[in-house]
């Protein structure tokens, strides 16, 4: 599975989710320590009215969280289990918006309670362990005699949802076997190794890793004909079976507005928790067919969105 590389220090990227309210943004993100989890600092703009982030990217690996909030930075955004727990144990003073969606934001001491956080994190968060059981409740309707299902699991995300998906694997009757990674080359490893043990199909759980990859691994499904389903929507438009999960563009233009408001005065503490209401279904028609499975009618009037 190729690496795509990250920007070079000092370039410049494309706008960070949205343009924020009368604000000209550029983006800089670094890895905090050893996560490889993306962490945008934003800064204050040179000139009335206007808002740049640092337009550096500190070194991809191996720095100190310490270091980076030494940087002149108003707002921390955050994305991923580990990149959000970095932040938040590197400083308690400067506002974070985070978008996780593996972590218990109350349970893991994160913020006080959703509605009124009460520290300096805010944002937004999925922590739904019981959409596994979703996951393998659409495979099973598609495919009901298959019964031998690979979880993907990554090992970072926390144990929550995988616990879920072994409830649910009993309840439907399939025979779920777990494969774990930590890292993007070891996924790699462990799917090129998954036709050989009798995999029928796959469920991915949230991870940041499958999210970046998700196009990655649609095309390792299509050539190695696995059905399979993800959180994410773009593992469908690549070429995935299936995806059901929170609409992450939406996501992300809230972040943008936390970070714009904070920016604008917005006391953190009070910015309360957002959880996604509504969750798309897409549904790859055109791979379905490749791969000789008939949907059955119902689950595509269900769908958000059938690709043909």
């Amino acid at each position: 599975m190729p690496t795509p590389s990250l920007p070079a220090p000092g370039a410049r990227v494309r706008p960070f989710a949205a343009t924020l309210a009368s604000a000209c943004v550029l983006v800089a993100a670094s890895s905090f320590a050893q996560t490889g989890a993306n962490v945008l600092l934003v800064a204050n703009g040179r000139a009335p009215g206007s808002i740049s982030l640092a337009e550096r990217y500190a070194a991809r690996r191996g720095v100190p969280p310490d270091q980076l909030v030494r940087l002149d930075v108003d707002v921390i955004y955050a994305t991923g289990p580990a990149g959000v727990k970095a932040a938040h144990e590197a400083t308690q003073r400067i506002p974070i918006v985070a978008l996780d969606l593996e972590t218990d934001p109350v349970a893991s001491g994160l913020v006080r309670s959703l509605g009124r956080p009460g520290g300096n994190v805010t944002g937004l968060f999925l922590d739904q362990p019981a959409l596994a059981g979703k996951w393998l409740e659409l495979l099973t309707e598609i495919l009901p005699g298959r019964r031998r299902i690979v979880a993907l699991w990554d090992v970072a995300t926390g144990a929550p949802q995988l616990a879920a998906a072994r409830t649910a694997a009993k309840r439907f009757g399939v025979d779920l076997r777990t494969v774990e990674f930590s890292t993007r080359d070891e996924l790699d490893q462990k799917l090129r190794q998954a036709p050989d043990g009798g995999t029928q199909a796959i469920v991915m759980l949230t991870s940041p890793i499958v999210s970046v990859n998700s196009a990655l691994i649609a095309e390792w499904t299509r050539q190695n004909r696995m059905p399979a389903i993800s959180p994410f929507r773009a593992f469908a438009e690549g070429g995935g079976l299936l995806s059901y999960g929170p609409d992450l563009v939406a996501f992300r233009r809230i972040s943008a507005a936390y970070v714009d408001k904070i920016l604008k005065g917005a006391n953190v503490a009070e910015l309360p928790v957002q959880q996604p209401t509504l969750f798309q279904l897409v549904v790859n028609q055109k791979t379905a067919k490749a791969l000789g499975i008939a949907i059955p009618q119902s689950l595509l009037l269900r769908a958000d969105e059938v690709i043909q």
